[in-house]
Formats: C-alpha cells, sequence, structure tokens
C-alpha cells in the first residue's frame, strides 16, 4: 500500500514538472536559460506523459487493493 502512494506521488511530481519544461520551452515562463529552448518544449511532453502514466498504474493499483 504505501509503495502505491510513491507512484502517485512521483506521477504528479512528473506531470508538473513536465509542464513546466513545457511552458518554459515555448516561452510562456520567462527568465531561465530553457526559456524558449525547443528541446524542453520536446523533452516536456514526454515526462508530462510518462506522470500520467504512473497516476493511472497507481490509480488501478489503489482501486484493486481497496476490493
Amino acid at each position: 500500500m504505501k509503495k502505491n502512494w510513491i507512484i502517485l506521488g512521483l506521477g504528479v511530481l512528473l506531470v508538473f514538472i513536465g509542464v513546466g519544461w513545457t511552458l518554459q520551452g515555448i516561452d510562456v515562463m520567462k527568465g531561465s536559460a530553457m526559456s524558449g529552448v525547443t528541446l524542453w518544449a520536446v523533452v516536456g511532453p514526454i515526462v508530462a506523459i510518462a506522470g500520467v502514466v504512473l497516476l493511472g498504474v497507481g490509480f488501478s493499483r489503489r482501486r484493486r487493493v481497496s476490493r
């Protein structure tokens, strides 16, 4: 059960990091060396999608365990 919360927490963290990197990459969040760099506009959504997948895994395990 504890491991499930780690997976959910990691998923949320990856989503937030991925969204932040994406916003910096497309130059919405300014003031960083990452601002306006295409690499972060590509890597950010990939990291965010990985976070969403982890959230899906965590929630499906949570449902399965609680039954």
